[in-house]
């Protein structure tokens, strides 16, 4: 029987209930979880890998400079590095409020399997749904992506770097996220995460 972990694309075999779906690609044991928005913004509707548009192609250079990806193009080699989607569904037009939400399932369970230490949400929905759900820190932060692109937010055991959309980076934003990455990768940055906390009998649920 194959491991997950050696399955890059789809290592927890994941299967909802629509005709086009860009499910997760990367290492199972991933420290750094790149979040993105859904396939029709963040790309891999032809691939089937996450972040293999044009905007994708900026955010892998970025990620590759920082030491995240061997290897960039339509089937990056990674890095202790995991992609995946809130909306892993191909969308018609703009996912609504209700879509985002069916699918939110597939999302936690691929975020709680990877465990990873470090999340790295891309886009200010990505980032509003990292903070209100995996954090206590929705109420605390303005999620203005200018100011908080490539800064550190502490979460219940995640380190958070929210990205700005690479479709609106500018001169600076490549070298701001790298200089963050690579900074991060000279610490010690791995970290025990309760992941219990969100379940709702409240159990130690210790991941490190």
């Amino acid at each position: 029987m194959e491991n997950v972990t050696d399955r890059t694309s789809n290592p927890f075999g994941m299967r909802p209930a629509c005709d086009r779906f860009v499910p997760g690609y990367g290492d199972a044991n991933a420290d750094f979880h790149v979040v993105g928005d859904h396939p029709g913004l963040h790309g891999g509707e032809v691939t089937g890998v996450p972040f293999t548009n044009e905007s994708g192609e900026r955010l892998q250079a970025a990620l590759a400079d920082a030491g995240l990806l061997a290897t960039t193009g339509d089937k990056p080699e990674v890095e202790k590095t995991f992609f995946s989607y809130l909306h892993m569904c191909v969308p018609d037009g703009t996912p609504t409020q209700a879509e985002y939400d069916d699918m939110e399932r597939f999302f936690d369970a691929e975020l709680r399997a990877i465990a990873a230490h470090v999340l790295l949400p891309v886009g200010a929905r990505a980032t509003e749904h990292v903070l209100e759900n995996y954090t206590a820190q929705a109420r605390k932060t303005d999620v203005e992506m200018e100011t908080l692109h490539g800064t550190e937010i502490r979460g219940s055991g995640f380190l958070v770097y929210p990205i700005r959309d690479p479709a609106e980076w500018g001169d600076s934003h490549h070298d701001r996220l790298v200089d963050a990455l690579r900074e991060l990768r000279s610490t010690d940055f791995r970290r025990e995460a309760d992941l219990g906390r969100f379940d709702a009998d409240n159990e130690p649920y210790l991941v490190r």
